[in-house]
């Protein structure tokens, strides 16, 4: 059987891994970028594969939630007022999945993708020297009082109705885990299973590279027009095109210009996230991601350094950062890591693509099946970018896909935006 040739669009950890997996089973495959591999979400991550994450970001009482945040001046989630009429059509549909029954629906299809995490990652890497940022250590959360703690009763029904495995600690299981931490941290939540990617950015790079040794092709192209015809997919701009049988976007929060120019609408937002790199010497400190989660932001060990990842800032794709919030954090981060020297190396905005019910889309587009999206993987981006890789490759090979990818078609908004 002839494989068809095939197009990547984005070269995020999404895209890479689909191109890279192609590359390896002999697909002809093009992966392409307007700008350089792992240039949005991909490079300023945490680093965490928390395999059978399960918890939608619409809950229960979230509108509630959201009205006391939007008041406070530092809170982990603003939305910048001049955004507010054009995200207003995804905010309704976001408050609209926080309802029970879509609740229990969302976690079921979130944890169907993403229990295969950690497996899949260790597939894809296989023995190639991608190996070396990969890490076996756990996801840990930590609570300094009993009052915060029992905000995660919701979390943890979820997460025992799914049978999802994690250990409820005490500040002496939390010592021995990360001595460093400071002795305020009196609860917390640990899913040893999940895994580390110690340079997001590296990672993804790293893997283009592998691609090409396949016999991939990497492009530096701006896609501005995509055009089909029976066996064909065309992209292009002014001046070049190229040509492959079968199309994958997997361009992130870039993703609803392109689906417009196919024919697709898509309910789609960009969940804009930060990060602060402290210094080198400051890794060290910890061994595995740390979720403060009484300030909602992590304390993540990279190999360039301690990085902190906070805020959900609902806005353009292209507007202007605004760094205040993350840098707002520097105080609570040594408060949470004693011994951290928060001189600030370096700053960093990246787009995360946000559906209202959490859930990516991963389905051909409802106007052609020469066309394949991936995208809208929001907070769990490392997470599952092998796990879209194998389910976009049974797709292209016209095999039964190991999890059913109904939930997660592109249309499934379509009555909220006629």
């Amino acid at each position: 059987m002839t494989r068809p040739s095939i197009i990547v669009a984005g070269a995020g950890i999404i895209g890479a891994s689909i191109a890279f997996n192609l590359a390896q089973k002999g697909y002809a495959v093009t992966l392409i970028d307007r700008t350089a591999p792992a240039s949005g979400a991909s490079f300023g991550n945490a680093g965490g594969i928390v395999n059978n994450s399960c918890v939608p970001t619409s809950t229960p009482g979230i509108v509630f939630d959201v009205a006391k945040m939007l008041t406070r001046p530092h809170s982990p989630f603003s939305l910048r007022p001049g955004y507010l009429l054009k995200a207003l059509p995804w905010l309704i549909e976001f408050l609209n999945q926080s309802r029970q029954h879509r609740v229990d629906q969302n976690a079921d299809q979130l944890h169907a993708l993403t229990r295969h995490a950690a497996d899949d990652w260790l597939k894809l890497v296989g023995e190639t020297a991608l190996t070396r940022y990969v890490q076996s250590v756990g996801w840990l959360k930590v609570y300094s009082s009993t009052s915060s703690f029992a905000n995660t009763g919701f979390t943890r029904q979820l997460m025992d109705r799914l049978q999802v495995p994690f250990d409820v600690l005490g500040a002496a299981d939390i010592r021995r885990l990360e001595p460093a931490l400071s002795p305020d941290f009196t609860h917390g939540l640990f899913q040893s299973d999940a895994l580390h990617i110690t340079n997001p950015g590296a990672m993804v790079h790293e893997m283009t590279n592998l691609m090409l040794e396949y016999g991939g092709i990497y492009k530096k192209m701006c896609v501005e027009q995509i055009s089909m015809s029976k066996n064909a997919v065309t992209v292009s701009n002014q001046s070049e095109s190229l040509t492959a049988d079968k199309l994958v976007i997997a361009t992130g929060a870039y993703t609803q210009p392109l689906a417009e120019m196919v024919g697709d609408k898509v309910t789609l937002v960009a969940e804009r996230g930060y990060h602060m790199m402290f210094p080198r010497t400051t890794a060290s400190l910890l061994s595995r991601p740390v979720v403060n989660g009484d300030s909602s932001f992590v304390l993540s060990p990279m190999e360039t350094g301690m990085r902190m990842t906070s805020q959900v800032e609902i806005s353009g794709v292209d507007d202007p950062p605004d760094y205040q919030r993350i840098r707002h954090l520097t105080r609570l981060a040594r408060s949470m890591l004693p011994d951290l020297d928060t001189q600030e190396e370096s700053v960093w905005m990246g787009c995360r693509p946000s559906l209202p019910d959490s859930l990516p889309v991963i389905s051909p587009s409802s106007v052609s099946n020469n066309i394949i999206y991936a995208f809208g993987h929001q907070h769990l981006g490392m997470t599952l970018g092998p796990v879209t890789a194998f389910l976009v490759e049974q797709m292209l090979a016209g095999e039964k896909t190991k999890t059913d990818l109904h939930p997660y078609r592109i249309n499934r908004f379509k009555s909220a935006l006629s």
